[in-house]
């Protein structure tokens, strides 16, 4: 399935637009990570633990979008837009969430 933050897809023609479609990812933070990201803050550097749950989590909300595009008989997801947010007590989970307009192209 063709996904893209574009609007159109160039030298394709839309055929059919399915509707807006949506994915979301929440996941929790794990003590431990929160302590060597703690530990990074402080002496510098980019916390790996944090970038994969991160990966992980926008992974997971693009698949869940697709799924429910492909559902409605779409080929591709045109006007993409990811959001991150932190949500719960402090902060402590991160959310991601995919939207798109499912559509038919050619």
């Amino acid at each position: 399935m063709l996904v893209t933050t574009t609007d159109n897809l160039e030298g394709k023609q839309i055929t059919e637009y399915k509707g807006l479609v949506v994915g979301e990812a929440i996941l929790g933070a794990n003590v431990f990570k929160d302590l060597f990201a703690s530990i990074r803050d402080i002496v510098g550097g980019r916390s790996g633990a944090y970038e994969q749950e991160l990966e992980k989590a926008r992974g997971i909300a693009l698949s869940e979008m697709q799924a429910k595009a492909q559902y409605l008989g779409a080929n591709a997801v045109v006007g993409v837009d990811l959001d991150y947010e932190t949500v719960g007590q402090g902060g402590s989970m991160l959310m991601v969430t995919a939207a798109g307009t499912a559509v038919v192209y050619r």
